[in-house]
């Protein structure tokens, strides 16, 4: 089964295939996607990486966590699941 992995305190410079790249010697790599600010298309410095199995997973999180790449140290862990939002700007129970 596929594990998907959180990778932080990316450099801005990287792409979606230079994570690839960092996560093929781990195992296969399903996807692996920088995250970008919608308003500047700007990295903004996390991605994820989706890993063919929760072994080959673990053996990236194990040899990548701490590493330093273009000068940054990376935070790699299991990805969390995401939270889920309401949609809705503002305060919530006010109304106008």
């Amino acid at each position: 089964m596929a594990k998907k992995v959180y990778v932080g305190n990316l450099s801005y410079g990287t792409t979606d295939s230079d994570l690839q790249n960092l996560f093929g010697p781990h195992g296969t790599v399903q996807s692996a996607q920088v995250i970008m600010d919608r308003d500047t298309g700007r990295s903004k410095g996390f991605g994820f990486v989706e890993m063919d199995s929760g072994e080959q997973a673990q053996a990236a999180i194990t040899a990548l966590n701490g590493q330093e790449v273009n000068g940054r140290a990376l935070t790699v862990n299991e990805a969390r699941p995401r939270e889920e939002r309401n949609g809705r700007g503002g305060v919530a129970g006010t109304s106008r």
